[in-house]
């Protein structure tokens, strides 16, 4: 039997609510009143720069003015700024605003029995002229009067308050686009491109030196969104064009593709020509593709993997789609719920506690996964590893909103499969559970409902349940990717981020035997696993097992033996050193976003092909032709 080879989580970066994801500076912002003084400072300081309220130069952060600033004055004269302008707040009107959000009005001009008479231009003139319509030329020659005899119908211009004013969005003056030449991409791509490109610099690898390690079609990219590209460089422009009376762009429509947070890293950020997928599985698409590179790194398809979404929803038509299904938190139902006059617009989204709908958010989560042999061969550094990823759906369903029974058999797999192969111990005692937690009344018991069952079959207590939608919102394809970087932040520093926007637990939820609370909770030992648990519209259910860098590592030694791993962390260190520097670097604001454009294309008049190897220019291994027949059995 052949053993399977260990996704391993070598490089994650990416950008939401919170901040930078590398360097677990987002996971620092959601628990930053418990962090040590040097690490809260820091992680202000790199959101003070990304706001642009500092700017490091000339080997200082100084204000705007030119003054050099410490670390402490930075956070006495920004810190208040930096906590106001990141995770979930009010939308701002960068976006559009929300008191006054634009739409248009139907109405029918007319005066009675009498014909409606209007002056226009000829060139105005719809196409073709209503057959009612009796034209008269003006003196001007370019103007006609028109006589409407059964009126005309218009569009006005008019502004509405829209129902629900907050989401998780980027810390407040951040300009994703600024951060390479994003001339027409939607904000989704942009987020994409910053995500993947911080994620890759993170494992502290040169790029080159990975593609030279293994075959051109061992690299893989997996990697999606769920409502595609809706600004108006993408679809929305697109769907918008004809009522607007303007001209569809070419980018529009191949821009607009839910493909493109995949392809977009392909084409300008790898130069990729190995395995690529898009998949979708509503909010649990991250752990979608997820579970598509892991397993095909197990099987051994795939030797690194890059695996992400990137979601940008903060558009009023989504917000609109979304509210009037009743799923999004409106400041009626939240002022109904407090018994106040105003709601508190950062306390939207209150998973497990007395709650009215999630939150919108936007965001880009990017991991890079290699298998544990490649790991060893180049140092690279061990965040975390993926165990296993369950899907399951729902069966018949009443409604497509509706949770069902699959998640039951999903997080029941995923726990099953850590005992297995961690033990009951890691499972039971050194474990927790980063929640779909979507704020819903009714995922807050459904949800909970099932930890408990899970809790007690398995002889659980006191299961850590974290909830991260409270700090960042619901980011839709991303949001299990917001999961997953909490974690590896949770591993590091051993603090589970509470439910700071809850006074308490539901008295509907089932809690008792869960650990769900209100402030932040200082692990009493370090986790082994966290399980990750999704929940989609249309019954897309996903559960995924990630193991702690300490299990990992002690994984390697097994398999590979202490010499071995000894000259596997020997390399390590050059490795988190380079990773280091790109970290401080990014901290002052040089994030170096990796785009080609137009750089380093295949001639293909280059390509050379036998009956056993594809050779492509720029590529130091060839792809294999060689196959083993799997069906030997079956053929003569």
């Amino acid at each position: 039997m052949s053993l399977a080879r260990l996704p391993i989580i070598v490089g994650f970066g990416g950008f939401n609510a919170a901040g930078r994801s590398s360097g677990h500076h987002a996971y620092r912002r959601m628990v930053i009143e418990s962090l040590p003084e040097l690490d809260r400072q820091e992680t202000i300081a790199g959101l003070a720069v990304m706001m642009g309220l500092v700017v490091f130069a000339d080997d200082a952060y100084r204000d705007l003015e030119g003054n050099i600033l410490s670390l402490g004055e930075i956070e006495t004269r920004f810190g208040g700024q930096v906590l106001d302008g990141t995770l979930i707040r009010r939308i701002d009107k960068s976006f559009f605003d929300v008191d006054a959000a634009h739409w248009q009005k139907s109405a029918t001009l007319g005066a009675g029995d009498s014909p409606l008479v209007f002056e226009i231009r000829k060139r105005d003139l719809p196409e073709p002229v209503p057959s009612d319509w009796k034209l008269e030329p003006m003196e001007d020659g370019d103007r006609v009067r028109v006589t409407a005899p059964s009126g005309l119908e218009v569009k006005f211009d008019s502004y509405r308050d829209l129902p629900v004013k907050s989401a998780g969005q980027l810390p407040r003056g951040f300009n994703p686009g600024s951060l390479y030449n994003s001339h027409y991409h939607p904000r989704a791509l942009q987020l994409a491109v910053i995500g993947a490109s911080d994620a890759i610099q993170s494992t502290g690898l040169d790029w080159q030196q990975v593609m030279d390690s293994v075959r051109p079609d061992q690299v893989g990219v997996y990697a999606s969104n769920v409502m595609s590209q809706m600004d108006e460089n993408g679809f929305g422009g697109l769907l918008q064009s004809r009522l607007k009376g303007s001209r569809v762009s070419a980018k529009q429509c191949p821009l607009g593709l839910n493909t493109m947070p995949a392809d977009f890293v392909n084409a300008y950020i790898l130069g990729s020509v190995g395995q690529t997928g898009a998949i979708t599985g509503a909010c649990a698409s991250f752990l979608y593709n997820l579970q598509a590179a892991a397993d095909d790194i197990a099987s051994g398809k795939c030797r690194v993997a890059v695996v992400g979404c990137a979601e940008a929803p903060i558009v009023a038509e989504i917000i609109d789609g979304y509210a009037t299904m009743g799923a999004l938190a409106s400041e009626e139902k939240l002022r109904k719920l407090d018994g106040v006059e105003e709601a508190d617009p950062r306390r939207t989204s209150r998973p497990f506690g007395e709650n009215a709908g999630f939150t919108m958010a936007e965001a880009s989560q990017y991991v890079v996964l290699m298998d544990d042999a490649l790991v060893i061969e180049l140092g690279a550094d061990v965040h975390g590893a993926i165990g296993d990823v369950f899907i399951n759906a729902d069966g018949f369903k009443k409604s497509i909103s509706a949770p069902g029974p699959g998640n039951y058999i999903t997080m029941a797999k995923a726990v099953a499969s850590a005992r297995a192969i961690l033990g009951d111990e890691s499972v039971c005692k050194r474990s927790m559970i980063q929640a779909h937690g979507s704020s819903t009344p009714q995922n807050r018991v459904t949800e909970s409902q099932i930890f408990d069952q899970i809790a007690q079959v398995f002889g659980i207590t006191g299961w850590p349940v974290a909830a991260v939608k409270a700090y960042v919102g619901h980011s839709l394809s991303a949001a299990s990717g917001e999961q997953l970087i909490a974690s590896l932040g949770i591993f590091k520093y051993g603090i589970i981020p509470g439910i700071k926007t809850i006074d308490k637990v539901a008295d509907d939820v089932f809690a008792e035997r869960l650990q769900i609370s209100t402030s932040d909770q200082l692990c009493r030992q370090p986790l082994d696993v966290a399980f990750l648990n999704s929940k989609g519209f249309g019954g897309n259910n996903a559960t995924a097992s990630v193991f702690a860098p300490h299990v990992v590592e002690s994984m390697l030694q097994r398999r590979y033996g202490e010499a071995a791993y000894a000259s596997y962390d020997d390399k390590r260190k050059d490795v988190r050193t380079v990773a280091t520097a790109y970290d401080r670097a990014a901290l002052q604001g040089n994030f170096s976003t990796i785009y080609h454009f137009g750089e380093g294309l295949i001639d293909e008049s280059l390509i050379k092909v036998d009956c056993e190897h594809v050779n492509l220019p720029g590529f130091v291994q060839a792809v294999d032709l060689v196959f083993a027949n799997r069906y030997a059995d079956m053929c003569n």
